[in-house]
């Protein structure tokens, strides 16, 4: 099938629809009507023989046909836009609507406080930072990248490692006073032990303890299970249970004193942070300026913690 600047036109349209959700909104952003926007559609529809969207009155959604061709001249069309933007000599350039994807642990305790240093870097950048329990799908959606923990899906999506985060068993100065300080992980079964439910199961989270090869499970119970993180910091910082936490979120609190690691010898059960996004060939600038962000707030966690001097 030869490329002319139709399909060109075409595809860019495609696009747009799937960035702005509607095709008015493809509309307002391309300057077109949306009468024009629906006869570009069905140039492509009838040009490639498939049907793209599902349309009620009501929703508007790609078809699987329309995910995957999505799906790979995605990365096409942002590359021609990065080709245009060097080209201009104006590759640092990051402007437009970037839509993250991400969890709320992430969002409320990694993110929130850098925000305003971010916008503030690039003011041409409007940022939507939506965060919610699953990934979903980052191509039907719209998103533009995703930053997560744990492991990522098998999926088309590009997959960047970004750090690991230690997992600690943190209690206040005020709960250590009052019931004293646990000697080892299985002295937790004695204490009050904040349960955080596991989005995936519905259920609490296990709490688990590394040291080296050495894994174990350790059963704790609690009178308070809690699903938002932002809830989870300040009911342990308040004194009354203790909590397991990825410390990247709370390493101001570790650094200040204001919340005490319990068992700095079980230190190596770790949590990966990855960025996922869809186009495997020149990410948008926007995007690679959010990965570089994301990696500027999380270096400091990101790196080993010294080992303890040998008494002599």
């Amino acid at each position: 099938m030869p490329l002319d600047g139709r399909l060109l036109s075409n595809v860019s349209v495609l696009a747009a629809v799937v960035e702005g959700g509607s095709f008015a909104s493809a509309a307002n952003a391309l300057g077109l009507t949306p009468s024009g926007v629906s006869r570009a559609i069905a140039r492509l529809e009838g040009r490639i023989g498939i049907r793209l969207f599902d349309r009620t009155t009501r929703s508007l959604s790609l078809t699987d046909e329309g995910r995957q061709l999505y799906a790979n001249i995605n990365p096409l069309v942002l590359g021609i836009e990065d080709a245009v933007t060097i080209a201009a000599g104006a590759s640092g350039a990051v402007r437009g609507r970037l839509r993250v994807n991400t969890d709320a642990f992430t969002s409320r305790l990694l993110l929130a406080r850098h925000l305003p240093r971010f916008l503030a870097q690039y003011p041409e950048l409007t940022l939507e930072l939506i965060a919610r329990d699953q990934l979903g799908d980052l191509v039907a959606e719209g998103f533009d990248i995703a930053v997560r923990f744990g492991e990522p899906p098998s999926s088309s999506l590009v997959s960047r490692k970004l750090m690991d985060s230690r997992v600690v068993t943190v209690a206040a100065p005020a709960y250590i006073a009052r019931h004293g300080r646990p000697a080892k992980p299985a002295d937790l079964a004695g204490h009050a032990c904040l349960q955080v439910r596991n989005p995936a199961t519905g259920q609490p989270y296990t709490w688990e303890f590394q040291r080296g090869h050495k894994l174990v499970e350790v059963p704790t119970t609690g009178r308070l299970l809690l699903t938002d993180p932002g809830t989870v910091l300040e009911t342990v910082l308040s004194g009354i249970c203790v909590a397991q936490i990825k410390a990247v979120g709370i390493q101001p609190q570790l650094d200040s004193g204001e919340l005490v690691d319990l068992f700095p010898d079980w230190a190596d059960e770790r949590l990966p942070l990855h960025a996922l996004y869809p186009s495997r060939h020149l990410p948008a600038a926007k995007v690679r300026a959010f990965i570089d962000f994301v990696m500027e707030v999380v270096s400091p966690a990101s790196k080993p913690m010294p080992k303890p001097m040998q008494k002599p």
